[in-house]
Formats: C-alpha cells, sequence, structure tokens
C-alpha cells in the first residue's frame, strides 16, 4: 500500500509540475505581448488613465515645481509619448515636421525630418509618435506615414494616405496616433476602399483592406478590444462607428454617429462590453453602445444630447465618467451605466483630462491646469495654476511618467514634478 501511495504521490507532483510549467509559460508568453511598464502610448494606454500612485494631492500656489522646459518645438498639438526612458514629440518648422527626442532630464537628443506637415487650418503637428519593438510610427497632417528605427532614427519605411491608398484629407489635416496589435499597425486613410488598413508594422506592406462605410477618416484614434469573441478594432469614421475584425479586415457592425462637420476626435472609451462615443459638440451630445453576440453586433444603450466634448475626450473611473464639453461649457461626470448627469461645472473652461491616484489633471484651453478630486458629488478642484509658457492653443494632452507631468502648449514642453 505505501507503494502505491508514494507512486500516485510522485504522479500528482508531476502533474502539479505540468501545471506550474504551462502557467509559468503563458505568463513569459503574456510578457512579451503586453506594452514594456516603461512605456507610454497616446493618452498612455489609449484609456486618458496612468496608474502611477503615490502623486502630490495638492499643489503649491504657483504650481508644481517645474523641473525644466524647452522652447523650440515649433507648431503642433501632439502630446507626448515614452519609451525607454526617452521623450519623443513632433513639431512643425516652415511647413516641415520634426521628431524630437529627449532624455528625462530634458536634454535634446535628436531632431529629425519626418515629412510635410499640416500648414493650414490651426497649423502644426496633430497625431502623437507611436514607439513599438524598436520602432517609432509617426502620422502626419498630410496624410504621409513614417517609420523609423529608434536607436538611430534611420528611416525603415514610408506610405502615403493619398499616393498608396487613395485617402482623403479632412479639412484640418490627419489627426491619428495609428493602433498596433501584434504585427499589425492599423491606420485610416479614409478612401472608398482603403477605407481602414492593417499594414505589417516592420515593413509598411499591406495585410488587409476594409472598405467598412467608405467615409472620409474624422480625426479619431482606434481602439483594440482582445476581450470579445472576435477581437476587434473600432474607430469613428465622418458619419459611423464600427468594428473591424482585426484578423481579417471585415466589418463586424456599424453604427450611424455623425455631427455637420463630421469631426470626431475623441478616442471611443471602452469598458465591461460598452463603447461610450463623445460627439465633438454641435449639439448632438454622447452615445453608449453595448457590444453583442460576442463583438459582432452593437444596440444602444442610452443617449447624452447634453454630453458635447469637443477635443479633450472622456475617461471611465469606476461607475462614472469624467470628461469636458465644449468650449462654451465646462466639465461632466455622468454615470456610466445609464448616463445620468451628476454634475456640470462651468468654473473652469473645457479642455483635455487624464487621470491618476484618484486625481484628475483637467488642461483647460485657457491655458489653467487644475488638479481635481474624482468624485461624481462635484467638479471639485483642488489645486490650479496658470501655463505661461508656449503658444498658440491649448490642446495638446498631459502625460504623467514617473512622478513627472508633462505639458505640451505650442513650441514649449515642460516637465512638472507632481511626486
Amino acid at each position: 500500500m505505501l507503494h502505491f501511495v508514494q507512486h500516485d504521490k510522485r504522479i500528482h507532483f508531476i502533474e502539479i509540475m505540468k501545471k506550474t510549467a504551462i502557467i509559468l509559460f503563458a505568463f513569459l508568453l503574456l510578457g512579451n505581448l503586453l506594452p514594456a511598464q516603461n512605456a507610454v502610448e497616446w493618452r498612455n494606454d489609449r484609456t486618458g488613465i496612468y496608474t502611477e500612485t503615490g502623486l502630490l494631492k495638492a499643489w503649491p500656489a504657483a504650481g508644481p515645481d517645474l523641473l525644466w522646459s524647452y522652447e523650440g518645438l515649433g507648431e503642433g498639438h501632439s502630446s507626448v509619448t515614452v519609451s525607454e526612458d526617452k521623450i519623443y514629440l513632433t513639431g512643425m518648422t516652415e511647413g516641415k515636421g520634426f521628431l524630437f527626442v529627449f532624455d528625462l532630464s530634458g536634454k535634446l537628443l535628436a531632431k529629425k525630418e519626418y515629412a510635410e506637415e499640416w500648414d493650414a487650418s490651426y497649423s502644426g503637428t496633430r497625431g502623437s509618435v507611436v514607439p513599438n519593438a524598436g520602432k517609432l510610427y509617426v502620422v502626419s497632417g498630410t496624410g504621409e506615414v513614417v517609420c523609423f528605427n529608434q536607436n538611430d532614427l534611420s528611416l525603415a519605411w514610408k506610405k502615403s494616405y493619398t499616393k498608396d491608398y487613395a485617402g482623403q484629407i479632412p479639412k484640418y489635416g490627419v489627426n491619428e496616433s495609428p493602433l498596433i496589435v501584434g504585427e499589425k499597425l492599423i491606420l485610416t486613410p479614409g478612401g472608398a476602399e482603403h477605407n481602414i488598413i492593417a499594414v505589417n508594422k516592420n515593413d509598411g506592406k499591406l495585410i488587409w483592406s476594409s472598405a467598412a462605410k467608405g467615409d472620409i477618416s474624422s480625426y479619431c484614434s482606434p481602439i483594440f478590444l482582445a476581450d470579445q469573441q472576435v477581437p476587434q478594432v473600432v474607430t469613428i469614421t465622418g458619419n459611423h462607428v464600427v468594428g473591424i475584425d482585426v484578423a481579417n479586415g471585415k466589418m463586424l457592425w456599424s453604427f450611424p454617429f455623425t455631427n455637420r462637420f463630421m469631426e470626431h476626435p475623441n478616442t471611443p472609451v471602452y469598458g465591461g462590453d460598452n463603447l461610450l462615443l463623445c460627439n465633438s459638440s454641435y449639439k448632438v451630445g454622447s452615445v453608449m453602445l453595448r457590444l453583442t453576440n460576442g463583438g459582432r453586433a452593437v444596440e444602444q444603450v442610452w443617449t447624452a444630447p447634453q454630453l458635447d466634448v469637443r477635443t479633450g475626450h472622456m475617461l471611465k473611473l469606476g461607475s462614472y465618467a469624467y470628461g469636458a464639453g465644449d468650449y462654451k461649457k465646462g466639465w461632466y461626470c455622468v454615470d456610466w451605466k445609464t448616463g445620468k448627469l451628476q454634475y456640470e461645472d462651468r468654473s473652469l473652461p473645457a479642455g483635455a483630462i487624464i487621470a491618476a491616484d484618484g486625481m484628475l489633471y483637467c488642461y483647460a484651453d485657457n491655458g489653467t491646469l487644475a488638479l481635481v478630486r474624482a468624485t461624481p458629488e462635484k467638479f471639485d478642484v483642488v489645486s490650479k495654476f496658470s501655463i505661461t509658457k508656449g503658444t498658440n492653443q491649448h490642446w495638446a494632452h498631459p502625460v504623467i511618467y514617473k512622478g513627472v507631468l508633462y505639458l505640451r502648449h505650442g513650441n514649449a514642453l515642460m516637465a512638472y514634478k507632481i511626486k
């Protein structure tokens, strides 16, 4: 009997070791698939929520300590991204777009021209740089897609929305931070045939092309829904929000979503099978959709006609969504499930919003940066100060990385200590 008991124990031990090995392998594989923890992309991970803790809960009257600043970016509205402790940003000078690379101390490491930039209405750079696996991806306002090797900024490949995909350039230029899913780089040329495409991120070769609804592209940066039965890309084009099968480019569903200018700069907000789509003002409001049938269809949950969001986006914290209205309105909080308005506060002009460590960072378009408690009870401003450096509109989104808040205002980049 003892022999068989020991034998059973050995078998049990071997099975445990096998399962442990499988779990460890899964963790290692997942670690290779997930982005590095020392990287910050567009709105961190496109949610606007940063995971850092131990940040200041109040600032001095003059604002947090300014660690360093750089004035010389040229024209632009793009936001900071970070990879491997290097800061990436774009700016325009005399119609040319330049990629800037800084270290965390503010030292300019490199400056590289990449393409003609948008030198018309509200001129300057738009979409943020996307770093990934040793490459840097930039989409210019003129629709040029440029891929650099990250180590030496040598050109890896280049494509054109208009020349290569018969795309259309919208009224205010292309404003897109491209999306990377595995080996695919997702782009929105906005053409009748090549409306939304996936190219190989390493060489730029076309993987699939979706005609979608044939709309013009509309300033929206797409998101990836990995947890649906059919993993998919979601973005907003001129008159529709669409879900695209990331494997083959098949359009899974579409939903009418428009305004009189076909402008949709707000990245969709996703959580718990629900998608919050914020319309860019013009008294149309926002809508909540629910994905059904494993992501193959959607249904409308609620609408909020008063919830106009110009360019500052919204974000989901717990059971609520926070964000700003159009230029004549202030700041909102709504119930995520019902759309019920929790508050509307006009004490501060509208602007861009991010969140970290239980606080909202609200960058108003008059240059005020406010630290606000994330509570549905009221727009509870703890601290605020004015951004005095820089030029033109206050449209870039704040970024948090390793206890420092980075803020771009036109030709200026500022780094504030908030930890």
